[in-house]
């Protein structure tokens, strides 16, 4: 280095003269190695590597990498080798992308016991490419917790899933909702031992009924015999049976309502029963009617991937090839279903406000009388009857269209669940808030009645402290979500522990309590992984 006239130093670059390596490093002669040059195609330069020597070592890679369905379609984007055909069995003209996503699909719990035939139309009806069916059938996985363990907290009882699927229930019984073949009420959790040998994949409770669904496709029912509005006289049935009227259809996911019940089936056609007077749910039947009717409209022919069903409405969220949203139907009382009006709908119609927020919907939840919806980009928006502050954005006003909550803009949601005027949010971090009516201490913020006797109601997010205590992370949330006054709350973290908060004068917190509540989360005796 040397300094120039200005007095600013300057880098010199010299050029060492070639000479042997063992006139610069005095060591014993090293042996000396020949590069070997690797031929392949036409006048391939030594050292390339063209993909297509080998395709099949690239589909291994793509299918062994779990590939995102957009990656697959941007390596079909850029690359001609990606497009062309593979000449690969099963269907020699599938490119490689498309083997890779077909394989991947092959993996899938629902996808595996589907024929060639079956296969085929869901193929058509996802768009017509197997990229498209592959992000059908993961965006059913991320927005819900099939085939996982999960927790259920009903009005007065409470159902429990093992990652194996058992099923056990505790609570109150007077209808046989917990399905172990008595009227008795249970403090503990109980296995259902009639189910042995069946495994359950979802389940779902109302008021004072109770229905499961299994691996296979079936759905069992027990409780009060009825899929809407419940009448006096109706039959009790203590023990899981299997639903006659839904055999032919393979349901992966059901909602229960108050005045209809709906099931959603591995192609994503959604179905509903009961409910049919005035063609409110859009075909004209009588209420008791117990025959699964699919919903009409514009879902008939775009896949569902998750439903969500409040007091008097539902919610489908949809799969698309432009992207997800989000569909509503039934009672638009308190403008819960999302389009700017009270205004009830017959048919199924897309909520428009995720567009002009830019918003991706990939999970859906539905309050009694508010619902919810979590972005992918960790955005969390609610709307409907805005009750204790339910809505989170500092008041008890109502929203007519979805509104993203502000409290939340620090944080990264995954998974949202809302309740009888309650809401809950889980982040990626696992920290959990609540937000909306503080009775029953269901909000988990372990804050006592005041003076009055009153419980706090909680207008913006709130961090719930206490279960930043508990061992494990937090994956699911699951208030009561029926019009009950003696709601409870779960908590479920990641390695299979639950934890239960707010009323449990029923037994549905899974142990007797000396009091009617409890507001810190406690740990249920029971091993959900």
């Amino acid at each position: 280095m040397v300094a120039t006239g200005d007095g600013i130093p300057s880098i010199q670059y010299h050029n060492i003269v070639e000479q042997p390596v063992t006139s610069i490093v005095a060591s014993p002669s090293l042996p000396v190695f020949q590069r070997q040059q690797r031929h392949c195609f036409g006048e391939s330069i030594p050292g390339e590597f063209p993909l297509a020597t080998n395709p099949s070592i690239v589909l291994h890679v793509l299918t062994g990498c779990n590939m995102d369905p957009r990656d697959l379609a941007k390596l079909e984007a850029t690359c001609s080798f990606f497009r062309h055909p593979a000449n690969f069995d099963p269907d020699l003209g599938l490119s490689i992308s498309e083997l890779a996503a077909l394989d991947m699909c092959q993996k899938r719990a629902i996808f595996k016991p589907m024929t060639t035939e079956e296969r085929d139309l869901l193929k058509q009806r996802c768009g017509g490419s197997w990229k498209l069916v592959l992000r059908f059938l993961l965006a059913g996985e991320g927005c819900s917790r099939r085939e996982k363990s999960h927790a259920i907290a009903g009005p007065g009882h409470s159902i429990a899933v093992t990652s194996k699927g058992a099923v056990y229930s505790f609570g109150s019984n007077n209808t046989g909702q917990l399905g172990h073949g008595t009227l008795e009420q249970e403090w503990r959790p109980q296995q259902i031992r009639s189910l042995q040998g069946i495994r359950i994949i979802q389940a779902t409770v109302g008021v004072e009924r109770t229905m499961l669904v299994s691996d296979v496709g079936r759905v069992y029912a027990f409780g009060k015999e009825s899929f809407g509005e419940i009448e006096q006289g109706t039959r009790y049935v203590t023990t899981p049976q299997p639903v006659e009227s839904l055999k032919d259809i393979f349901v992966i996911q059901a909602a229960i309502a108050h005045f209809f019940t709906a099931v959603l089936s591995r192609e994503g056609r959604v179905y509903t029963i009961s409910w049919g007077n005035d063609a409110k749910l859009g075909h004209q039947t009588e209420s008791n009617d117990q025959k699964p009717h699919p919903l009409l409209g514009p879902l008939e022919n775009i896949p569902v991937v998750q439903i969500a069903a409040g007091y008097c409405y539902l919610l489908a969220l949809a799969c698309q090839p432009c992207g997800m949203s989000v569909y509503s139907v039934g009672c638009g009382l308190g403008g819960k279903l999302g389009h700017g009006s009270l205004t009830d709908e017959r048919y199924p119609r897309l909520i428009e406000q995720f567009q002009a927020l830019n918003l991706q919907p990939v999970g859906v939840a539905a309050g009694a009388w508010h619902a919810a919806v979590v972005g992918a980009d960790g955005r969390v928006c609610t709307w409907g009857w805005g009750r204790y502050g339910c809505l989170g954005h500092g008041d008890e006003e109502s929203e007519l269209v979805p509104k993203v909550v502000k409290g939340l803009n620090k944080v990264k949601a995954v998974h949202v669940a809302a309740g009888d005027y309650t809401t809950f949010v889980v982040c990626e971090s696992g920290d959990v808030y609540s937000f909306g009516c503080g009775e029953s201490s269901s909000l988990g913020h372990n804050i006592g009645p005041n003076e009055q006797g009153r419980h706090t109601n909680v207008m913006n997010p709130e961090l719930v402290v206490p279960l930043k205590q508990v061992e494990g992370r937090v994956v699911q949330i699951s208030p009561t979500n029926a019009e009950f006054s003696n709601a409870h709350t779960f908590a479920l973290t990641e390695s299979g522990k639950l934890y239960a908060f707010g009323s449990g004068n029923t037994g549905q917190l899974g142990v007797e309590l000396g009091q009617n509540e409890r507001g810190n989360p406690e740990r249920v005796d029971i091993d959900l992984s």
